[in-house]
């Protein structure tokens, strides 16, 4: 049976291409064949997290010779980048945080945020949320309405619609597009909070992202308490926060169980939202931030 540790170097190897594998592993096990060098990383003690805080594969992507979108996959930057940020933490008195447009404030609880990059699961998540992002799905859906067939367009930036869907979609659909929701809320808080702050959302969107058609009235009524005890952020990216959790709470209950363990950490997330939004934060203002356009493809 594999151990967790083989069962996440797998879990990254499905993401990385044959270039990234041959830069993490070519050093240590010689010029072999992509495949023989995944079968080796799959069997080698200590799995595949120290190769990624190796000083030549973080060079290679981020270096001045670096040339990380076209050499290399976007994915390994990302678990690159995610390994960097949470060894600093162990070692850091506090991190700054970027809160909004032209707004900064200090985190001294790193320890909490360390913690939370303890696990290889959640590392892997993060790299993940990323990486997914580099490559976004919009388009339109045929919906039946009172006045015949009418199309409904989503986009995977756009949360109002991308909400919409949850009114439209199957039912086996739907925590798909939950979990997708609440992969967007920590997308946008944590790599473009400037964004979200800036523009924000009008009063009609804000209140169709509070309603979420997907939400149990168990869940809308605690938001409500929370709105009305004022322990809801009122800004937007309070707003986004508040439904990144409650779509990742949704998503993960409608999941069937045994839950896989690569899938867990989306019950710990509407707890561990803000930690994992101020790692993405990190990462962003240490290594994306120059080319954040570049990385992900668009200005929002």
């Amino acid at each position: 049976m594999p151990t967790e540790e083989q069962l996440v170097t797998t879990a990254y190897l499905e993401h990385l291409s044959d270039a990234d594998v041959s830069l993490l592993a070519g050093q240590e096990f010689g010029d072999l064949s992509p495949r023989a060098l995944r079968r080796l990383l799959t069997e080698r003690r200590g799995g595949i997290d120290d190769l990624l805080g190796k000083r030549e594969v973080f060079d290679a992507i981020f270096g001045p010779e670096g040339a990380p979108l076209v050499q290399l996959s976007p994915f390994l930057a990302f678990a690159v980048a995610v390994e960097q940020v949470l060894r600093r933490l162990k070692t850091a008195s506090y991190v700054p945080e970027r809160v909004g447009w032209g707004k900064g404030a200090l985190v001294f609880d790193t320890a909490q945020l360390a913690e939370f990059g303890s696990s290889p699961w959640r590392r892997l998540f993060l790299a993940e949320l990323l990486a997914s992002y580099t490559r976004v799905a919009s388009g339109s859906v045929l919906v039946a309405s009172s006045r015949g067939w009418r199309r409904q367009r989503f986009s995977e930036l756009d949360p109002v619609r991308l909400a919409g869907l949850l009114d439209v979609v199957p039912e086996a659909e739907r925590p798909g597009v939950l979990r997708r929701l609440g992969d967007l809320a920590l997308f946008l808080t944590g790599v473009f909070p400037d964004y979200v702050e800036r523009h924000g959302f009008g009063p009609v969107a804000e209140s169709r992202l509070r309603r979420l058609g997907g939400m149990s009235p168990r869940q809308q009524g605690r938001w409500a308490d929370e709105r009305a005890t004022g322990t809801a952020d009122a800004g937007p990216v309070g707003l986004l926060e508040q439904l990144g959790r409650r779509c990742y709470e949704a998503a993960f209950d409608s999941m069937p169980r045994p839950v896989p363990a690569g899938l867990a950490v989306l019950g710990e997330l509407p707890g561990r939202f803000d930690q994992a939004r101020r790692v993405l934060g990190l990462v962003t203002d240490s290594f994306l931030f120059p080319a954040r356009d570049r990385w992900f493809g668009f200005a929002p």
